[in-house]
């Protein structure tokens, strides 16, 4: 009887140890898998920042290139404002240069 229950124990620690094996393999499989699917999330997290990256990015180099020719639009306008209003006094600009060249040559004889 003593064999009998000594072998009963001996089968029991045997599944007991069996079981642990197990679980221990489960919980290793687990954290692999885990391990796993952090490291895709960090692979897809990191991808989206660098495609995000890249659209502000390009979404900020075309607002600059905007603001640019917006920049060079306004100042033509500006150049040929000034170059019409220019053109529109130099008659008057003349005509005052020689009335003085004329006071100065009558001022002087």
């Amino acid at each position: 009887m003593k064999i009998e229950v000594l072998q009963s124990i001996k089968k029991t620690e045997d599944e007991y140890k069996a079981a642990i094996s197990q679980a221990e393999a489960e919980r290793r499989k687990s954290v692999q898998n885990a391990e796993l699917e952090a490291d895709n999330l960090i692979a897809k997290a990191t991808m989206n920042a660098e495609e995000y990256r890249k659209r502000k990015l390009a979404e900020a180099h075309a607002e600059a290139e905007r603001r640019h020719a917006q920049i060079i639009k306004d100042g033509e306008a500006r150049a040929a404002e000034l170059r019409e209003r220019g053109r529109q006094n130099l008659d008057g600009a003349v005509a005052l240069l020689v009335s003085r060249l004329r006071g100065a040559l009558d001022a002087g004889a």
